[in-house]
């Protein structure tokens, strides 16, 4: 195939990881569903280790097309600035479900559950206790990442470098004190429409901040590795602009289930 092409968009070149991707998938949802049944773990653990090499092979390839071959136009970063509007738009709308879900069930409970929320028996959490300490931690970590922004905008790599590895240190701090919180829960996802509306909302939150975290992290060394300008850092971008929507989904959250709700 000629390199020579008279248009700025990129058509990419025929690739396995699609492909392979979905089979990974389709082997951790099974392996989940295996594990929740049986409690056995293996086929969640290899289809776990499928979806990580495909990631890996699957960002190495891009970073190698917008980063060495050029390919990412301005017309190319445009659409892959739509597509991550896009999706965090849609990402807007899978939480507002989780909302309406927790308003329905908490401006009118059922008689099922006594006409009271939280329901008798069910022990909520102290909202000045470890969720005030994760708000801290992640309004925080939108600060650092911001002013790793702001620093690779005016090309000063040991600030860029300093301030992005404190805002991933930050996301896994958070993710250890939640980790911590379920552990210490006094109630669990079975335990009525309190627990699963608690759960599935601050659990789908907490995968968000690990897939947020992971996403910084890729970051991270691209930055070391001087994949990023002044002018050329839409990954960087991207990983930002998803960070401070995973912050904005926790202060609804916080406010809601945490203090408002208990």
């Amino acid at each position: 195939m000629s390199s020579w092409k008279n248009h700025p968009f990129h058509l990419v070149e025929v690739s396995p990881w699609p492909i392979l991707g979905a089979f990974g998938t389709m082997i951790m949802v099974t392996g989940l569903v295996k594990w929740f049944h049986f409690f056995n773990m293996n086929l969640f653990i290899i289809g776990t280790t499928v979806n990580l090499l495909v990631m890996y092979q699957w960002w190495r390839d891009v970073a190698r097309e917008g980063t060495y071959q050029g390919l990412h136009t301005y017309k190319v970063t445009m659409g892959l600035r739509w597509g991550m509007i896009l999706f965090i738009i849609s990402e807007v709308f899978f939480f507002i479900s989780f909302f309406w879900g927790f308003f329905h069930s908490s401006l009118t409970p059922a008689i099922d559950i006594g006409m009271n929320w939280p329901p008798k028996g069910i022990m909520p959490f102290n909202p000045l206790e470890i969720p005030l300490l994760n708000t801290l931690i992640l309004l925080t970590s939108g600060l650092t990442v911001t002013w790793a922004h702001h620093s690779l905008m005016e090309n000063n790599f040991n600030q860029a470098m300093q301030s992005l590895a404190l805002t991933v240190m930050l996301g896994i701090y958070f993710t250890i004190l939640q980790g911590y919180e379920y552990m210490e829960a006094p109630f669990s996802i079975a335990d009525s429409v309190y627990g699963a509306s608690f759960f599935m909302a601050t659990g789908f939150h907490g995968l968000h901040v690990i897939i947020g975290t992971t996403f910084l992290s890729v970051c991270l060394i691209r930055l070391y590795l001087n994949h990023f300008s002044p002018i050329h850092h839409f990954g960087f971008e991207a990983a930002a602009w998803y960070w401070h929507f995973v912050d904005v989904v926790w202060l609804f959250l916080y406010i809601s289930i945490y203090w408002w709700g208990s």
